[in-house]
């Protein structure tokens, strides 16, 4: 017999399956909300089912939206020529808090990663190459984290983008390796966006 009563058990046991929510955590949050007016919890509720019902992916650049396409993809100032090719809809986010980039972005949805059975199929790199023959753009930056696979993916990338009609660059690696965007301040995400470099060998 556990030592809550079993719906706030089940609340500290759905709480705890959040990435980086520990048993204390999930502890803490479950009682906060036992504590907290019933409106809270109304709000909670209704916000997590909004999420699951109304955010998918940009038919264009593969980034969290509640409305297709996406409002950076539809803005004609950003139609720019500038495409930034991030990981994630995390690091999208933290490159737009930066104010650095005023162009369009392309989300991959992840890296390379065989050993975790992530190949070329499994990201959006055949929409990327869709839209370098569809759109007009003149550089491509690969914004993506500086880890192991990131760093497959952006060797990738170059190689396939190499001999198009396109500056490649990459961000530049003030970023710690093994970092990750979403959590580098917007000070250190600005100055590797001005200082990218080209991936050309």
């Amino acid at each position: 017999m556990g030592i809550y009563p079993p719906s706030l058990g089940r609340l500290i046991e759905q709480f705890s399956k959040f990435p980086g929510i520990g048993q204390k955590s999930a502890e803490r949050l479950a009682l906060y909300a036992l504590r907290s007016p019933k409106e809270l919890a109304e709000g909670l509720a209704q916000s997590l089912l909004e999420v699951k019902e109304k955010i998918r992916f940009c038919s264009i650049c593969f980034n969290l939206t509640d409305k297709d396409p996406c409002p950076i993809c539809t803005d004609q100032r950003r139609a720019n020529g500038s495409l930034c090719v991030v990981e994630g809809p995390g690091d999208q986010l933290a490159i737009e808090k930066s104010g650095a980039f005023k162009g369009r972005y392309h989300v991959l949805q992840g890296v390379l990663s065989p050993l975790d059975g992530i190949g070329v199929e499994d990201l959006r790199i055949a929409e990327l190459m869709s839209r370098l023959r569809n759109e007009t753009i003149k550089e491509v930056i690969l914004a993506i984290n500086p880890t192991v696979e990131g760093e497959a993916t952006v060797s990738y990338l170059a190689d396939m983008l190499r001999g198009k009609d396109v500056i490649v660059t990459r961000i530049a690696l003030g970023i710690p390796l093994g970092g990750d965007l979403k959590y580098i301040d917007s000070m250190t995400l600005k100055r590797s966006i001005d200082n990218r470099s080209s991936c050309a060998s």
